[in-house]
């Protein structure tokens, strides 16, 4: 790789090219000026390297360059020397500095982090805030779980679709959804793919995956929730939950070894380090003991507040597939056990403390699903269309959504999913 403006990434310098010409593009970190040496700190996407000028040995004009203000988009064109003072044991002894586009404005928080900004300000100047190495950590971190995702999935013979984000019926009811002009006909930006992934499993595809955007309109204000969130979502034929959560397993612990093998450095820079990495099954009944054991009470058919995720967290490990819900605790679709109808084949997934995960069997008998729907006080009228999907030859199928933001926000050791989110929609923010 090599143009006008770079031969390398800073990632790419060693002290094997030491006595070289290079390249280098980025902005201006941090200045240093101590007498008659000035450090000047050049970034790039892929790391940090110091260039260091004598002033009674630099051309002037060169000097001057190295005395831009931080954030300064610059390339610098030098040669590589080795330092025992430099943390990567080279720097970069500069020839000429190009300013490719003087600064017009004052940078509105300190990119280096030495002086804290609030995430309000950072998100409102996102694009400043991306450059700082935290950040940059987040994002690439949420890069590799997204490429092994799909590369783990995809070695295991599934087939990745795109569903649509505009549906004309909201896909799972209530009122927590956002409404479109489509056409002059009302339309609904979609809060699941849950049907369409279903549809294409129908249709012979077997094993699906997709990333795909959804939107809920709920009014939250939590450190949780967004309203555009990224689902990593499967469904698979001709299998049940047990399935399902194998795959979850083989994926979640894949991703995991990816991101600490790859992301070695941004880990460092976020501080994080892998956890345990046994994932354990507990069933809904077995949790609800331990919480009550421990001080709690809920009652059969009560679901977890995020106080008792943290919990059982405490009590079985960081990785847990909780498992067996009451039937009615599930969506409509979700298939009863055949043991205990009770219970349904259904699971969710606690990571470090926080549901990241929620999957089922789904029920493939069209009058199964009629029986569910009455039993929840709906009209089976209303699901028509998703009823007659299972009528032409519905095989048994499971699946799991992963929502994204949670994933990289627990895994990255965020306090708050907007900083996992590159540009966020929440009830008050749509811009930039």
């Amino acid at each position: 790789m090599s143009n006008e403006y770079r031969s390398h990434y800073i990632s790419e310098l060693s002290a094997q090219l030491a006595g070289k010409e290079v390249r280098l593009a980025g902005w201006i970190h941090e200045v240093r000026d101590i007498g008659n040496i000035v450090f000047l700190l050049l970034r790039d996407h892929s790391g940090i390297i110091q260039v260091t000028a004598k002033k009674d040995s630099t051309d002037d004009a060169v000097m001057k360059s190295m005395l831009l203000p931080k954030e300064s988009v610059v390339s610098v064109l030098g040669t590589v020397v080795e330092s025992k003072q430099s943390k990567k044991g080279i720097e970069i002894k500069p020839n000429s500095i190009r300013n490719l586009n003087p600064l017009n404005a004052t940078i509105p928080f300190e990119v280096t982090g030495k002086v804290p900004a609030d995430l309000d300000v950072r998100l409102n100047y996102r694009y400043v805030d991306l450059r700082r190495l935290h950040t940059t950590a987040i994002f690439n971190i949420e890069s590799t779980i997204l490429g092994s995702f799909r590369s783990i999935l995809s070695k295991d013979g599934f087939t990745e679709i795109r569903t649509p984000s505009l549906v004309k019926e909201a896909t799972e009811g209530g009122a927590d959804v956002f409404k479109v002009d489509y056409f002059g006909d009302a339309a609904y930006l979609a809060q699941s793919p849950q049907l369409y992934k279903q549809l294409a499993v129908i249709g012979g595809f077997d094993r699906v995956f997709m990333v795909v955007p959804i939107f809920r309109a709920e009014k939250h204000n939590t450190t949780f929730h967004l309203n555009e969130i990224t689902q990593m979502d499967i469904e698979m034929g001709f299998a049940d939950h047990k399935d399902a959560i194998k795959v979850l397993k083989k994926v979640v612990l894949g991703i995991k070894k990816s991101v600490f093998k790859n992301n070695s450095a941004d880990a460092e820079t976020l501080g994080i380090k892998d956890s345990e990495g046994r994932i354990v099954e507990v069933t809904y009944k077995k949790a609800i003991e331990k919480l009550n054991s421990n001080g709690r009470r809920i009652e059969f058919g009560e679901d977890f507040t995020r106080e008792d995720e943290a919990a059982l967290s405490r009590i079985f490990g960081d990785l847990i597939v909780l498992k067996e819900y009451p039937t009615m605790l599930r969506a409509f679709y979700t298939m009863p056990s055949s043991e205990d109808p009770e219970v349904s084949n259904s699971f969710d997934f606690i990571y470090k403390g926080t549901e990241i995960c929620s999957g089922a069997q789904r029920i493939h008998e069209p009058h199964v699903l009629v029986d569910a729907i009455k039993k929840r006080g709906s009209d089976p009228k209303s699901f028509e269309f998703y009823i007659n999907a299972f009528k032409d030859g519905a095989p048994p199928h499971a699946g799991w959504s992963i929502g994204l933001e949670r994933f990289a926000m627990k895994m990255t050791g965020m306090e708050n999913i907007r900083e996992v989110s590159m540009f966020p929609r929440d009830r008050t923010r749509l811009t930039p």
